[in-house]
């Protein structure tokens, strides 16, 4: 069952997310299926931490990044905002290089709230980190000026 509020493409997603911090840690939006969306992120410079592996803010930000992202794409946009209340993240495995693929699946979807899963892999398809976003869903009209 498709849980999107509308047809959405991997393009128009890169595209949206073009001069954010998306876009500075190399993060690409790579599939769209009925229930997921997937991004890559590489494992180099923008990502490491100084001890040279993967950063657990960089798998933060692709966790937050497509959990956030799912979250607004199930709403009416005219209507609502979706943003994020809580972030978890278990580091698993550490990377030193290559890229990692995050993959984000609703286990709620509430009217005020939703909670999404975000399992982040190596090439190997190996667990690098699990995470758990919650988002709340407001009313837009609270944002208006």
């Amino acid at each position: 069952m498709n849980i999107w509020r509308r047809p959405i493409t991997v393009d128009e997603l890169n595209q949206y997310q073009q001069h954010t911090l998306v876009t500075h840690l190399g993060i690409r939006y790579t599939e769209v299926g009925e229930d997921y969306l997937q991004a890559t992120m590489p494992v180099d410079a923008r990502t490491k931490q100084p001890a040279g592996i993967l950063h657990g803010g960089a798998s933060a930000a692709l966790a937050e990044t497509l959990g956030s992202t799912g979250a607004n794409l199930v709403v009416d946009r005219a209507k609502t905002l979706c943003v994020g209340l809580e972030l978890n993240c278990n580091h698993i495995r550490a990377m030193r290089e290559g890229q990692v693929t995050g993959t984000a699946r609703p286990l709620h979807i509430g009217k005020t709230t939703q909670v999404w899963e975000i399992r982040i892999t190596d090439d190997r398809e190996r667990l690098v980190c699990v995470s758990r976003i919650t988002m709340a869903v407001l009313d837009r009209s609270n944002f208006q000026s």
